[in-house]
């Protein structure tokens, strides 16, 4: 039973603890279940809805006692062989925006072969349904639109979200990722349109951190758009007006804030995504008291990162507190990094965090944050303006600060230029190098250029992937900083544990798991983050530190709490296996 808000099942452990009404997933994969939609699915109709079709699975007594005889080719491939073709037929597309749309589309017949797929292939599909390929989605998203998914939530609708929400046919969703489309990747404002984001990210907490797809809620605030491009195009598919700012903005989106939690409950996890820097931080501090909020761009990013610099200090050597690092960007991404590296240092050494953030610099598009700026930085780069002379260019601030990390979250491609790199390779033995901006094409520098600059020298790891790249007889396997590599476990640390609230101490027990995940074996190979084939493994791993963090901070609801939390998580994660409906 569901009592007040309370969406967690105390008798069942599955598919991270909402109430499973029907029983579907409470059932054992030998166990039959029955196709529920609205009624029970038969014929046409259950050939029709993705979450229960199977295609040419169906076996012959299902199509006897589901009334298929007819509707369906003779043969009968399992899902295995429907996996293999599909993969083929995939394969075949040279173009990354027609594999997209092609995922796209199987989601939309046949939920469960999707998400067979993508667990399957997770190395070679994680770009075509998430960073760089849904950034090309997101620009031509009026173009490629065919059916609409997720919840659209506009000005329109104000004084009415709660009505919205109620038209969305799922009662026990667990986790929101929401978008106002202003900031996607460093594509910037792609208005409505951003809604790609959203559908990808859920895509992820279901293939990577096993939470069940009817529990997953993408949303889209669409507040206007400033791109005059957009406005002009016919084929937009939001509003056409410039963006709404100050307190309409505000109001509309409190009032989603609210009826979020007055639909869903307490523990239903609000993921922000993509908002512009002035909203991402302003959100997140107005809401994280009284809401379970993550904003991945400031929280995700930085826990990633910070598990990529844990894991590389097995290859530079001393700890965090012993290293100096440089920043390109100082928006959510590099500030939100910054001070959860500030913040593990803390833990390590006990100073206060006042002291570690001097041991990290910022450049933005002014040169060096430094004190004599202090009085124009926006509030969020006042705590990083150190004593330093004013440096404009980053290859100065390189050679004035003399980091052993350099970092880029700018959003601008090509910032790390030869002259950079050379003089990161000049100051360190191991100079440890990520460009971290999205798509590929902002990338600061390619893993090529890493490695040739720093005559092989250089630890690389970047936000999109590169493929491996050969110098001087030895082949360097570029780290892939994702940010898919935390939040999906994360999600589910917080989903199985029941958290109500999101602590800063969960994040570093995350990166701390994914640190913890790298064998030696990667680091031969220059790597600082294990490979995605084992995902779900490092999933299930970070979910147990995140919840066991929850339960030490009292922020748990799920009580007792269990004694094995990696198995635990486990059990809890979406099977795409068929089902048999007999």
């Amino acid at each position: 039973m569901m009592n007040g808000g309370d969406f967690v099942d105390n008798k069942s452990a599955v598919a991270g603890g909402v109430e499973d009404v029907y029983g579907e997933d409470v059932a054992t994969m030998e166990q039959p279940v029955t196709p529920w939609t609205v009624s029970v699915a038969s014929g046409y109709t259950l050939i029709r809805d993705p979450r229960h079709n199977k295609g040419l699975a169906f076996t012959e007594k299902e199509r006897d006692a589901h009334y298929l005889r007819g509707l369906l080719p003779p043969a009968v491939l399992s899902q295995e062989l429907q996996e293999k073709r599909m993969m083929h037929n995939l394969r075949q597309y040279e173009v990354p925006l027609q594999r997209y749309m092609a995922m796209m589309d199987l989601q939309e017949r046949n939920e469960r072969l999707f998400y067979k797929l993508l667990i399957d292939n997770v190395e070679e599909l994680l770009p075509v349904v998430y960073t760089p390929t849904v950034g090309e989605a997101c620009q031509k998203y009026g173009s490629i639109f065919r059916r609409p998914q997720g919840l659209y939530i506009s000005l329109k609708e104000k004084g009415k979200i709660l009505e919205v929400l109620k038209n969305w046919p799922e009662r026990s969703v667990q986790v929101i990722v929401v978008t106002d489309g202003e900031r996607i990747l460093g594509l910037g404002d792609l208005g409505c349109q951003g809604m790609g984001i959203p559908v990808g990210k859920l895509s992820l907490y279901t293939a990577l951190g096993g939470v069940r797809p009817s529990a997953c809620l993408p949303i889209t605030i669409d507040v206007g758009t400033n791109n005059e491009k957009l406005l002009n195009d016919e084929f937009y598919t939001g509003l056409r007006q410039r963006r709404a700012t100050g307190q309409e903005y505000d109001e509309l989106l409190h009032e989603f804030m609210s009826a979020v939690k007055q639909n869903y409950g307490e523990k239903v996890l609000i993921q922000f995504e993509d908002f512009a820097n002035h909203n991402a931080f302003e959100l997140l501090a107005r809401y994280s008291s009284s809401h379970l909020v993550f904003n991945d761009d400031i929280q995700g990013t930085a826990s990633v990162v910070l598990a990529g610099l844990i894991a590389a200090l097995k290859l530079l050597g001393g700890t965090l507190a012993d290293h100096r690092f440089l920043f390109l960007g100082a928006g959510e991404a590099g500030t939100g990094i910054a001070e959860l590296i500030a913040l593990e240092m803390s833990k390590r050494t006990g100073n206060p965090i006042e002291e570690n953030r001097k041991k990290i610099w910022l450049v933005d598009s002014k040169g060096l944050i430094v004190e004599s700026r202090k009085q124009s930085l926006q509030h969020f780069k006042k705590p990083w303006a150190h004593e330093h002379e004013p440096v404009t260019k980053l290859v100065d601030a390189v050679k004035a600060i003399k980091p052993t990390v350099l970092i880029g979250t700018s959003g601008v491609g090509k910032q790390f230029t030869k002259e950079v790199v050379e003089a990161m390779a000049s100051i360190n033995e191991k100079p440890l190098i990520m460009a971290l901006s999205n798509p590929t094409s902002q990338a600061e520098c390619t893993a090529e250029e890493a490695y040739t600059w720093s005559e092989g020298r250089a630890i690389f790891a970047s936000g999109s992937p590169f493929d491996p790249f050969e110098y001087n007889g030895k082949v360097f396997v570029p780290g892939q900083a994702n940010n898919a590599y935390i939040f999906p476990g994360f999600g589910l640390g917080l989903i199985t544990s029941g958290a109500i609230r999101v602590h800063d101490d969960m994040l570093l027990a995350a990166s701390e798991a994914l640190a913890s995940q790298v064998t030696e074996e990667h680091f031969e190979k220059g790597l600082i983050y294990p490979p995605f084939t084992s995902i779900r493994k490092i999933s299930a791993n970070i979910a147990a530190k995140v919840a066991a963090k929850a339960y030490e901070l009292g922020l748990a609801s799920h009580l007792p709490q269990p004694k094995d939390l990696v198995k635990y998580a486990e059990s809890c994660m979406y099977n795409p296996g068929y089902r048999s409906y007999l």
